[in-house]
């Protein structure tokens, strides 16, 4: 607020609108240890903010002649709302480069486990194989996804500036004011004003004198809009923006909440898109599961031996609050008359906590991402959990052409069942269910149709098209070539990354070896 505040006099300054010297003045006064935080909250009751308050302690600071100056023209809701936007870019400016941080480490696992197979789930239950590159591909264009709303948000986040009803009307009533009493002073001699400031003339009854001529670039050119061929208005909002790096808008949007409403959502959907990478990693860092671990997990108060995934947990508690906050924000959109009684309040909260949760979040990611630990031998074990049911889908298609779409659909069902009934691997209920199967299908082609790691479908091409894109705006020349090389580096034998983890004590799992 007091960096606002500060702004707003400085551009007055540059339109000649105030004195340089109470620029300099406001500025070196606007030091937020200089003030009571506390007590401005207490005294921000009586008047609904925090800028009433503010606003007369530094005109205080300032000084009685450049005090003047302070929130000169402005309301509350233009210092508050410019306010929230500054905290917006300079949580959004830490934020953005942790996502772009997780991006840049999930391609590299990505790219580095393009074929490491694993089972695909869906509903809970073991589908179809997949590979980890291509789910970790999938976590990776959630960050991109993330990256690109919240650096639109960033781009696009406007000061606010529009007096008591967004029209800006008491800026040029000022530049008129300042400008007739340029025009009287440069009317009378010399000593012809008293310590007051009171002409001898001005309360004499008579005709008004008549303005003489103004200096080039003065209060009177800027009140007419003359100056640049702008109005003043205008051309003030221009200089706001300027001074404080954040966009123009082309409106007050005192009641026009786009900009409050897509930073929430641009948050909300950040928060909720690393959600998805931590819900992943919590599920696959079970202890009966254990294909991937987060590397330096948290310790336990009770058992020595755990290894919390506290990063992943962290990120998961924010995914789970910022939708209900974004949605308080969203609901702020409704707001009344010029300007609003309640929703422009409601919206400082959940935006605060939003920036809070959006900037921990992104930090959490890009640490999880760092030092994600992948276990491949794990996940090449539980592709064989199920017994061959896990490519019952490839058997439907094979047998289809040779039985018939429909029986072939039948003999796998029955197949299947009887394999979970009995305990017995899938070819070998298919065997039981139909004896022709050796007859239909070469030793070979069955040993073929059964591993698991030999359905995977386009998961690599999917994966090296997923890696060619980056963070929007970011240059990404030679990323593919990059990603390909370090592929081309894990084959040949180089030492391994954090998140490349063999068996302890043992070789590299055979699910491994594509990717190695």
């Amino acid at each position: 607020m007091l960096d606002a505040e500060a702004a707003l006099t400085r551009a007055q300054a540059a339109l000649g609108l105030a004195p340089a010297s109470a620029a300099s003045a406001v500025s070196a006064a606007a030091r937020a240890e200089r003030f009571d935080v506390r007590g401005l909250a207490l005294r921000a009751r009586s008047g609904g903010n925090p800028v009433i308050p503010l606003a007369a302690d530094l005109a205080d600071a300032a000084g009685p002649d450049a005090g003047a100056y302070v929130h000169r023209g402005a309301t509350s809701q233009d210092i508050l709302d410019t306010a929230l936007m500054l905290v917006a870019a300079r949580t959004l400016d830490e934020a953005l480069p942790d996502l772009e941080r997780t991006a840049r480490e999930l391609a590299m696992i990505a790219a580095e486990h393009r074929d490491t197979p694993l089972p695909g789930r869906t509903l809970t239950q073991h589908a179809v194989p997949t590979t980890f590159g291509l789910k970790v591909a999938g976590w990776r264009s959630l960050v991109l996804d993330a990256y690109d709303r919240l650096a639109a948000a960033r781009a696009d986040l406007p000061v606010q500036l529009g007096g008591a009803a967004g029209t800006l009307a008491a800026f040029a009533a000022h530049a008129e004011a300042d400008a007739a009493v340029a025009r009287d002073a440069a009317a009378e001699p010399d000593g012809s004003r008293d310590a007051d400031g009171r002409s001898a003339t001005d309360d004499a009854p008579g005709p008004a004198a008549s303005p003489g001529p103004a200096a080039s670039g003065t209060q009177a050119e800027v009140a007419s809009g003359e100056h640049d061929g702008g109005d003043v208005g205008l051309r003030l909002l221009a200089a706001f923006a300027r001074e404080l790096g954040l966009a123009e808008p082309r409106l007050p949007w005192h009641s026009l909440r786009t900009p409050v409403a897509d930073l929430g959502s641009a948050c909300g959907f950040a928060c909720a898109a690393l959600g998805k990478f931590a819900a992943d990693v919590l599920v696959l860092s079970r202890s009966e599961v254990g294909e991937v671990g987060e590397g330096g997990g948290g310790t336990s108060s009770a058992m020595p031996h755990k290894a919390n995934p506290v990063r992943a947990t962290l990120i998961a508690a924010a995914a789970r609050q910022a939708p209900a906050l974004a949605s308080t924000v969203l609901g702020c959109l409704t707001a009344e008359d010029e300007r609003p009684a309640g929703a422009w309040h409601a919206e400082w909260q959940p935006v605060r906590e939003l920036l809070r949760l959006t900037g921990g979040a992104a930090h959490a990611a890009a640490e999880l991402a760092e030092g994600l630990q992948v276990f491949p031998y794990r996940m090449h074990e539980h592709l064989a959990l199920t017994e061959g049911l896990i490519v019952s889908e490839r058997f439907t298609v094979a047998l289809g052409p040779l039985l018939g779409r429909a029986r072939a659909r039948k003999l796998l069902d029955a197949a299947s069942r009887k394999a979970v009934d009995e305990g017995i691997t899938l070819d070998e209920a298919l065997e039981e269910e139909e004896p022709r199967l050796p007859e239909l299908l070469s030793r070979e082609r069955l040993r073929d149709l059964t591993d698991p790691t030999h359905y995977t479908g386009s998961a690599g091409p999917l994966t090296d098209r997923a890696l060619r894109r980056g963070p929007a705006g970011v240059p990404q020349d030679g990323a593919a070539g990059d990603n390909r090389r370090m592929r081309e580096t894990r084959q040949h034998g180089e030492p391994d990354r954090p998140h490349d983890a063999r068996r302890p004590g043992g070789s590299a799992g055979a699910a491994d070896t594509g990717a190695r």
